[in-house]
């Protein structure tokens, strides 16, 4: 159970550092991406997530084996 907390920590840790990026590199070009998202359709937006998810899932698989 242990494991399970501390992987999941390391996964969020590691979801932070990188949504971290952007704002910290260029706040102007992620403000403009922002933007764009709030105006952007429920549809789009959701396809976006499950592209990420299906995304981030395979690479999960990858390094796991």
């Amino acid at each position: 159970m242990q494991e399970l907390l501390q992987s999941l920590l390391v996964g969020v840790s590691l979801l932070l550092i990188v949504e971290g990026f952007l704002p910290f590199l260029a706040p102007n070009l992620w403000r403009e991406i922002m933007k764009k998202a709030i105006v952007s359709s429920d549809f789009n937006l959701r396809i976006l997530g499950m592209v990420s998810m299906i995304l981030g899932l395979m690479l999960l698989l990858l390094t796991r084996r």
